[in-house]
């Protein structure tokens, strides 16, 4: 059988409307791998789909750019250009013309964009998010190997170019951290009596270790690594656990302990909740956890409780 898929569009005025054909399919019934849509497919139909609205919207958004938004004169074209955009979906191209300022108003410029408006990234906010979530658990290349096996991205996406979206991202991230704080315990203990009662049980893992350098395969570095996880008593149905991981580099970061913080605080941290620390007892991960929640209890891990016994 023939399967048609179309694009409907109603414009803003709800008069008008835009029927595109979108893809069609041949469709097999007779073994099981032939039903419904294959991987291949799905990358087709997404992609398609993805280029056709977005042409809609660029071209509805230029559309109400092409005139003075003063005086409603339609602006002159001054010369003629195009803009990439990378999605989850593709990579597209879109003409971007440049627009002569009517002459009703002085202004600061001669002509502009009116796309640069719109596409102020070259990089969809979504892509961005993937890229960094996938690079936070796995390499470069295997993230790149998995959004390519799964989704309809730009097959010339590179490795170099997750890895700088990733650090771009963090770097946004990194920007809206809060100042350092030595002390992060809030209130006072007579303000903890009055707070409701918490919900779930924090247990906090901290570890470091070495990774070689880079650029310099003589030397390493000093990593600290943690997670984060709020569990729920079975009695406690209904309520989803949180873990959340974080880690940067002993001696460069200058914002151990508020990064620990905010981990903790998007986990709903009260003062009034006890939480449970797990470290080797090295003294930069003792300060890290110190003055971090008037409830704490520090425990020596297992392994590193072994290894003091075996010595």
């Amino acid at each position: 059988m023939r399967v048609k898929l179309q694009l409907v569009v109603s414009h803003d005025d709800g008069h008008q409307e835009t029927v595109t054909d979108v893809i069609t399919l041949t469709k097999n019934h007779q073994r099981i791998e032939h039903l419904g849509l294959s991987l291949a497919e799905s990358k087709q139909l997404l992609g398609t789909l993805q280029r056709h609205i977005l042409q809609q919207q660029v071209t509805t958004f230029l559309d109400t750019h092409a005139t003075c938004p003063d005086c409603g004169t339609p602006l002159k074209l001054k010369a003629r250009g195009s803009k990439s955009f990378r999605t989850l979906f593709g990579t597209f191209k879109f003409d971007s013309p440049r627009l002569e300022h009517c002459d009703c108003r002085r202004r600061k410029t001669v002509s502009f964009r009116p796309l640069s408006a719109l596409l102020t990234e070259p990089v969809a906010p979504e892509l961005l998010y993937m890229e960094a979530k996938w690079s936070s658990l796995v390499s470069y290349g295997l993230s790149l190997d998995a959004l390519q096996d799964f989704l309809p991205i730009d097959r010339r996406l590179d490795v170099k170019t997750v890895r700088y979206d990733t650090l771009k991202v963090a770097k946004r991230l990194e920007a809206t951290l809060g100042e350092e704080q030595a002390r992060c315990i809030e209130g006072e203990p007579s303000d903890w009596d009055l707070l409701p009662p918490p919900e779930g049980v924090l247990t906090v893992g901290i570890d470091g270790g070495y990774v070689r350098n880079w650029f310099d395969k003589k030397h390493k570095f000093e990593v600290i690594v943690g997670k984060s996880i709020l569990s729920f008593d079975e009695d406690e149905e209904g309520k989803t656990p949180s873990l959340k991981r974080f880690g940067f580099v002993q001696r460069l970061d200058t914002k151990s302990k508020r990064r620990l913080y905010e981990v903790l605080h998007a986990q709903n941290l009260q003062m009034n909740q006890e939480i449970t620390f797990l470290s080797d007892g090295n003294d930069s991960l003792r300060q890290l956890q110190l003055k971090m929640s008037p409830k704490a209890m520090h425990i020596l891990d297992w392994y590193h409780v072994v290894r003091q016994e075996v010595a």
